[in-house]
């Protein structure tokens, strides 16, 4: 058999009718679903890394996930996608097959994640599984105040799923912050990493020191508190988008 190379699959989907990204033993997922896919047309049995786990109904407008294979041509590389985006089904599409160096790691090599979670105030039909309808605003200038504060932490165990078994509860956050359009909320947090649930319950958390239920400093001293149970609820899944993940240039090959 042919020498393996590396590509990263780069790809979006619709995470309504999914179990998240990783394979579970009792639901579909996607990565099952692409696994399944790209065996039947590479004819040998495909193991996708992704670049991170998704929760069960999350949706990904940029995500990537990595698989070996003999070498690809650019042509056959077309054709994979094409193929690909016609026998998947309509929530998950194919943007492109890239050839990487055989060291880069789909979730390992990734620099910055970004993900949104959007808010509407304002009842729309079309939008029920990508939204999460509330329709009194809050204070969204103590909700930005209170998000500011997560750029001067490192350890989020006050927003991370109970009984996890992460390593450690360390993220770098960069970018946090609430915007308004329109008859939106849109909820902005970059960092290097992101524990399971994490986004959600911080969503969650923010908007209770908008409507008033924490201060701006009751939110500073949960998250010193390092308790869960401390923190808001988690918001429903519908409203949260992965949205970008960056990559060091030079983990990414000529294209042919």
């Amino acid at each position: 058999m042919p020498a393996e190379k590396r590509y990263f699959l780069h790809f979006a989907f619709d995470g309504t009718q999914y179990c998240g990204w990783q394979r579970q033993p009792n639901g579909i997922t996607v990565q099952e679903t692409l696994e399944n896919q790209l065996g039947i047309l590479l004819k040998h049995p495909v193991m996708l890394t992704g670049c991170g786990r998704t929760d069960t109904g999350v949706h990904a407008t940029d995500f990537y996930a990595h698989f070996d294979t003999p070498e690809l041509p650019l042509n056959r590389r077309i054709e994979l996608c094409e193929a690909l985006n016609h026998t998947l089904p309509p929530d998950i599409v194919i943007y492109d097959i890239l050839p990487v160096r055989e060291e880069a790691h789909a979730r390992y090599s990734a620099l910055w994640r970004t993900y949104r979670y959007y808010v509407s105030t304002h009842k729309d039909p079309f939008h029920t599984s990508y939204r999460w309808f509330r329709f009194h605003l809050p204070e969204i200038e103590k909700m930005n105040q209170a998000a500011a504060l997560l750029l001067k932490t490192d350890d989020f165990t006050s927003f991370a799923k109970l009984h996890s078994n992460n390593t450690n509860n360390l993220c770098k956050v960069t970018e946090a912050r609430w915007e308004k359009h329109g008859h939106e909320l849109i909820f902005t947090i970059t960092a290097n990493r992101f524990l399971r649930n994490m986004v959600r319950a911080i969503v969650g958390t923010l908007w209770d020191v908008g409507r008033g239920r924490f201060t701006v400093e009751e939110f500073q001293r949960l998250i010193a508190n390092k308790n869960r149970s401390q923190a808001g609820a988690s918001v429903p899944a519908s409203g949260l988008f992965l949205e970008k993940v960056e990559y060091p240039a030079e983990i990414f090959l000529a294209k042919d």
